[in-house]
């Protein structure tokens, strides 16, 4: 039987200037059972001094795994957000994301295709891809780790966009992390793009878009880093669960929102959705 849970992406802590572990405290002390990391290459100040959630992949991979079971939490996914147009950047970043994430416990890892470099063709985007892709491919696959594709930027805001991206490496290890507020924004029907790729999701952004923000910028955009509380915007939390279910999903619905009272709430918002459709 399929089974949705909820969890929540490390952003809910940023304006709040939280350290991970500090985030993740407060996560758990809100009744999340999964949270979803923030992952970064070298030394960054915010983070370093306890100002910013984000974890860096030059430390322990244990001790954000310990910081995890100290909380009784786990992680649904890495944040991996890398250019796939850029694979001098993109190839080991995403390698060294899944041996992290395979070090954590986390069975995802997620991206999107990036910024479009002004320089490349229409036609050279996709071989660019589909290499980036193939090289991180083949380390995911050895350690058992999915690479989840997300509606965010020029391509991949359009359903088809982003279903053309997903097919360019034959490997059941490349799924889809569907983002509900970018899909919204991006001028998407999102219930009909979770539908279309409801055999190849992973996990779920549980992004909700204020009526503010969609009449401001619906079609002008390609996403947003975060939304409001789910159950105070536009997206339909009890249809979303329903297309979910009716696809057999079993997995997680990681809010992205951006304060933690929003996050307390779109908690116990989800957990009614869920508990209502069963």
């Amino acid at each position: 039987m399929a089974e949705i849970e909820v969890g929540v992406n490390m952003e809910f802590v940023r304006h709040d200037d939280l350290s991970f572990a500090a985030g993740v405290a407060k996560a758990a002390e809100l009744g999340y059972a999964y949270v979803e990391p923030m992952v970064h290459n070298g030394r960054e100040l915010l983070s370093e001094a306890g100002y910013f959630h984000s974890f860096s992949m030059d430390d322990e991979p244990l001790v954000m795994k310990d910081i995890l079971a100290a909380n009784g939490v786990k992680a649904s996914a890495f944040s991996a957000h890398t250019p796939l147009m850029r694979p001098e950047i993109a190839v080991p970043y995403l390698q060294k994301a899944v041996r992290f994430a395979a070090a954590v416990g986390a069975p995802v890892v997620n991206t999107d295709e990036g910024i479009r470099p002004e320089w490349l063709s229409d036609e050279d985007i996709w071989p660019i891809m589909r290499y980036t892709l193939t090289q991180a491919l083949r380390v995911a696959e050895r350690y058992g780790i999915y690479i989840g594709i997300e509606p965010h930027q020029s391509i991949s805001k359009t359903t088809d966009g982003l279903l053309r991206i997903h097919a360019l490496v034959d490997s059941p290890w490349i799924k889809i992390n569907y983002d509900t507020g970018n899909a919204h924004l991006g001028g998407e029907d999102p219930y009909a793009g979770l539908e279309a790729c409801a055999d190849k999701l992973v996990h779920i952004h549980a992004k909700d878009i204020s009526y503010e923000q969609s009449d401001a910028e619906r079609g002008a955009v390609t996403g947003t880093p975060v939304g409001c509380a789910c159950g105070d915007g536009m997206i339909n939390w009890p249809r979303v669960v329903g297309v979910l279910k009716k696809a057999g999903f079993s997995g997680v619905l990681s809010v992205e929102c951006g304060a933690i009272p929003q996050a307390a709430r779109s908690l116990k918002h989800l957990n009614a959705c869920i508990e209502a459709t069963e």
